[in-house]
């Protein structure tokens, strides 16, 4: 199918054998600006980052721009710009991205809004399975295993089993052989198994779940309560917590339990809570009472991974998250806010 065949259905037509060439600096971007929020989250599965991602999307569009001649029409304009994406997610991982941390913590980790990924069109109807692998691969968890991958098979890991590309134009797209996609294809799912939690596919989540709902409301009452005993009642003998950037991670309940102990908790002061989502988890909110300020002001957001009836994960992210996630910068005096 010819460049000029396949940018009429994007709705560009009348172009000459020059192909993108010929098209303009504000349609092209009108073209681009369609797969921003799919390419946006591509680079952050990729990169763990929800800024090093905006960073290599405007990088991607700057890229494509200046290649746009090499647009053959051999395959979809937005095949080309997923190529082009995947290679700026790989040079920047090769200049400046760090190793996980000791205990397996990726520092680099930052959420991401669920009112962004409700941008990314949805699968039909008939295909479940479309949307319980959107949001298998795009929980905390998941990505934190990928961070542990080395980028090559990364990208393969990506591309095959996420964007369901053929290991045809995988290795097309990293020039190598499709032996060689095949294999890293092995050794990336090997070491998902090996880095994943033993339990991720039973979590069922979601707002349809009314079981987490709940789970996630003791937990909200409990927190602002600073009620240690109670939320302790609520976590997996297993229980997993971090705090990306800061380093440290703790597991087991008694480890958890002792740390918020040490950290002050039970003497914080007044809190309240606004409950949301992030990578397709319960997440909550939490605002601590300024008496400077006369307001409730951003303390944290705890992500919350459920299994079996119990939190097996608490991601904490720090205050600076709150404006991207379309969170208040305020909260009134009164009142525990239970909305999503």
């Amino acid at each position: 199918m010819s460049a000029d065949t396949r940018l009429e259905e994007l709705g560009v037509s009348g172009l000459g054998e020059g192909g993108l060439g010929e098209v303009d600096e504000p349609a092209f971007s009108g073209l681009a600006e369609r797969h921003r929020r799919e390419l946006h989250v591509h680079c952050y599965r990729m990169l763990g980052s929800f800024e090093d991602a905006e960073d290599t999307v405007q990088e991607t569009f700057l890229r494509a721009w200046r290649r746009r001649e090499t647009f053959e029409g051999r395959s979809t304009f937005r095949a080309w710009l997923y190529r082009i994406a995947t290679n700026a997610c790989l040079d920047l991982l090769a200049k400046c991205r760090p190793e996980p941390a000791t205990g397996g913590e990726v520092l680099w980790l930052q959420p991401y809004p669920d009112r962004l990924l409700d941008e990314l069109p949805a699968g039909d109807a008939d295909e479940p399975e479309t949307v319980a692998v959107a949001r298998e691969t795009i929980e905390l968890a998941y990505l934190v295993a990928v961070q542990h991958l080395a980028p090559r098979p990364r990208a393969v890991l990506i591309l095959r089993d996420v964007l369901g590309w053929p290991a045809k134009d995988v290795a097309e797209l990293l020039g190598d052989s499709v032996n060689s996609v095949n294999s890293a294809l092995q050794r990336a799912r090997a070491g998902m198994r090996e880095h994943l939690p033993a339990e991720r596919q039973d979590w069922t989540g979601g707002e349809e779940d009314a079981g987490t709902r709940e789970l996630v409301r003791r937990f909200t009452d409990a927190s602002v309560a600073t009620d240690i005993e109670g939320l302790a009642a609520l976590l997996r003998d297993d229980v997993r917590c971090s705090m990306p950037p800061t380093p440290g991670l703790f597991v087991g309940r008694d480890a958890v339990v002792r740390d918020w102990v040490e950290d002050g908790f039970e003497d914080m002061g007044r809190l309240r809570a606004v409950l949301t989502s992030v990578n397709r988890q319960p997440a909550v909110a939490f605002y601590l009472w300024r008496e400077q300020e006369g307001a409730y002001l951003p303390l944290t957001i705890d992500v919350l991974r459920v299994t079996g009836g119990a939190i097996a994960e608490i991601v904490i992210f720090h205050d600076d998250q709150f404006p991207r996630l379309g969170l208040p910068e305020r909260l009134p005096t009164e009142g525990t806010d239970q909305s999503r």
